[in-house]
C-alpha cells in the first residue's frame, strides 16, 4: 500500500520523495475499460444524478484500487470534493486536505506543503531534490509542446495525452520520461502537419473518449491544451512554492485568463474551444471568458464518459467550417 492518491493536481514532488507512488484519480477514470460503469456504480450506492460525472467516478475509483491514503484538494478545485470525501471516510479510506488559496499567498501555501511534508516525514531538502529530477521530466512536456504549436510535429490528442499524464507522470517516472522522449525523437522525423484549424482547447481535460479524434476527422488540431498544459507546470523556478503559485488552475478564472490571452497570442489561434462539465460550478465561468476573448468561441457540455453525442458533434462540424470560411 504505497500509492498516494489525489483528487486534482499537488505537489507530488512531496510523496515522490517519500518513496511514494502518485497516483491522480482523474486519470485512473477515464482511462479505465469502461468509465461508465464507475459512474453508475456510485448512483447505484446512493450518489445523485445530478451530481459530476467525474465525482462520481473518483468516488468509485478510489474504492477499487489498494491506496495509502488520498489527498484531497479541498480549495482549489471541485466545490463538491468535501462530500466526496466524507463519503470516502465511511469506506475507512484515510484523507489528507489540502488547499489551494485564493489569494496565491506565499505563507498560505508553503505551510500546506509542510503539513504534507510532516505526514510523509520528508524534509524540504529532500522535496528539492526530487524537484530538481522532476524539472528535467517538466522540460520534456515543455518540448513536445512546442512541438504542437510552433514546429506542429505533435498531435493535439498526442499533446493531451502527455501533458494531462504529467499530473502524476503514470506512477512510474522513468517510464514516462523514456515514452516522451521516444516521442518527441520519433516526431522530429515527421512531416509537419497542414493547414487544419487551429483550435485552443480551456477548461478541464474532457470526459469525452474520442473528442480529439473527432476534432482530427474535422479538419482541426488543438495547439493549446490549457489546463493540461498547466498540469506539466510550465514555469521555470527552483522553489516549490513560487512553483505552485504559478500554477492556474486552482486560482479562478482571472488568473487562467492572464495565462490563455497570452497563449492565444502566440500560438496563432483561430477560435476557442471551452469545455464544461455538467452539473459543474466553473460552468458559470463561461461568461468570463467570453466577455474576455476576442476570438470565435464554443462552448461544449460533457456529461458522462463516453463518445462525443451527436449534437456536440455538429455543434463542433458547424464552428470548424465557418473558421475554415474565415481564413
Amino acid at each position: 500500500m504505497n500509492k498516494i492518491a489525489f483528487t486534482s493536481s499537488i505537489p507530488l514532488e512531496v510523496i515522490i520523495a517519500a518513496g511514494k507512488t502518485p497516483l491522480d484519480l482523474n486519470n485512473v477514470f477515464i482511462t479505465a475499460d469502461r468509465p461508465q460503469d464507475l459512474v453508475a456504480a456510485a448512483e447505484e450506492e446512493g450518489y445523485p444524478r445530478t451530481t459530476c460525472g467525474w465525482i462520481k467516478g473518483l468516488y468509485s475509483c478510489a474504492q477499487l484500487h489498494d491506496i495509502e491514503a488520498l489527498i484531497a484538494v479541498m480549495q482549489g478545485d471541485c466545490s463538491n470534493t468535501q462530500a466526496l470525501m466524507e463519503t470516502l471516510q465511511l469506506k475507512g479510506i484515510e484523507i489528507l486536505p489540502f488547499a489551494y488559496p485564493y489569494d496565491r499567498d506565499y505563507d498560505s501555501l508553503d505551510n500546506q506543503i509542510n503539513k504534507l511534508c510532516s505526514y510523509f516525514q520528508v524534509s524540504r531538502e529532500q522535496v528539492s531534490m526530487v524537484k530538481a529530477d522532476i524539472d528535467e521530466v517538466r522540460s520534456l512536456c515543455a518540448e513536445l509542446d512546442r512541438l504542437t504549436w510552433e514546429d506542429n510535429l505533435i498531435s493535439g490528442e498526442e499533446n493531451h495525452y502527455y501533458l494531462v499524464n504529467a499530473s502524476d507522470f503514470q506512477g512510474n517516472i522513468d517510464k514516462y520520461r523514456s515514452e516522451i522522449s521516444a516521442l518527441i525523437e520519433g516526431a522530429q522525423q515527421r512531416a509537419p502537419f497542414g493547414d487544419e484549424v487551429r483550435l485552443a482547447y480551456i477548461g478541464v481535460p474532457p470526459i469525452f473518449t474520442d473528442f480529439y479524434e473527432v476534432l482530427h476527422a474535422l479538419g482541426a488540431r488543438v495547439v493549446f491544451n490549457e489546463v493540461q498544459r498547466q498540469f506539466s507546470m510550465p514555469y521555470k523556478t527552483t522553489d516549490i512554492v513560487e512553483q505552485y503559485l504559478k500554477f492556474t488552475y486552482p486560482y479562478g478564472a482571472f488568473a487562467r485568463l492572464q495565462d490563455i490571452s497570452a497563449e492565444i497570442k502566440k500560438r496563432n489561434i483561430q477560435g476557442i474551444i471551452h469545455y464544461t462539465q455538467t452539473f459543474c460550478f466553473r460552468q458559470i465561468e463561461d461568461l468570463i471568458y467570453r466577455k474576455s476573448l476576442n476570438i470565435p468561441f464554443l462552448t461544449i457540455e460533457g456529461d458522462n464518459p463516453g463518445r462525443v453525442d451527436a449534437r456536440s458533434r455538429l455543434r463542433l462540424e458547424a464552428f470548424i467550417n465557418m473558421l475554415k470560411q474565415r481564413c
